[in-house]
């Protein structure tokens, strides 16, 4: 199972930084040729450097891609195919966050998450699936939330979109469990990991409850210093783990753990304990 990735090509959004770029190098660390992209060109750029500190021979093919073009993602995978001849993975990657109540929220904003958040993660599978049926194996990673599994005050377009993967993410998985066994899916659930996509969080206009104790800059160093915990290289590990081991659902970090375990055995009650905790 250790050698699956040797030879193999997984493309990967969002790479620029992040859980991505971890992914980018855990992937090359196991022998894997890589397809990274980004909005960023710099980003992807120092990407592309680590990577080839980390291992001269890795194959890297790079391109600056907004995910919520659907052209753009369209060109990246064909030529991605091109260079390499097939592809085995695409890990759906790219994210952006919004801290705002749904009172408050303006819609080009709501709009501009989903476009990238959801969006994003169909037109890179649907885009790359007909490539990974071709491909001795295949795998489609799709990076929903712990917000995909409980919801909180403040992130609800941000939560509407990370259900969203999981709902069309855990569908997609019984199709091809039906019609095309050697194409495995997984769904990704991080929890506080980090990254810089707090940092760079949109705040969509004048919140309320919580957010009223705490400034924007507040919230986003409350998040950093107590709730992520677990680090982009731990994460990249236990999601390229999961995908040598063909799991369907991939739950990173003790705090999504013990978040899924609450919203288990308290569907909803646990919207009060949330309230109470954010109030």
């Amino acid at each position: 199972m250790k050698d699956k990735l040797i030879n193999s090509v997984i493309a990967i959004t969002g790479a620029g930084s992040g859980i991505g770029r971890s992914l980018a190098l855990e992937c090359g660390k196991r022998g894997a040729n890589v397809a990274i992209s980004d909005i960023s060109l710099l980003a992807l750029e120092e990407t592309q450097s680590l990577l080839q500190k980390q291992n001269s021979q890795t194959k890297i093919h790079l391109t600056q891609v907004d995910v919520s073009k659907k052209n753009e993602v369209t060109q990246w995978a064909k030529s991605i195919a091109e260079e390499f001849g097939h592809i085995n993975a695409i890990i759906n990657n790219a994210g952006v966050a919004l801290s705002v109540t749904v009172e408050d929220m303006k819609y080009h904003d709501f709009e501009w998450l989903m476009n990238i958040n959801f969006w994003g993660v169909i037109y890179g599978t649907k885009t790359f699936l007909p490539y990974l049926k071709k491909s001795k194996w295949g795998h489609i990673i799709n990076i929903s939330s712990l917000f995909g599994l409980i919801s909180t005050p403040n992130t609800s377009a941000y939560n509407a979109a990370k259900f969203a993967v999981r709902g069309f993410t855990e569908s997609l998985r019984i199709e091809l469990m039906m019609d095309c066994k050697h194409v495995n899916v997984s769904c990704v659930h991080p929890g506080g990991i980090k990254t810089n996509i707090v940092n760079s969080a949109r705040d969509g206009g004048e919140v309320i409850g919580y957010a009223t104790k705490l400034s924007s800059q507040e919230r986003k160093n409350n998040f950093n210093e107590k709730m992520a915990r677990t680090t982009p290289e731990q994460a990249a590990k236990i999601i390229v783990d999961g995908l040598v081991n063909k799991k369907a659902r991939i739950i990173v970090g003790g705090d999504a753990k013990l978040l899924d375990l609450l919203q288990r055995l308290l569907p909803v009650k646990y919207q009060h304990i949330v309230a109470r905790v954010f109030s």
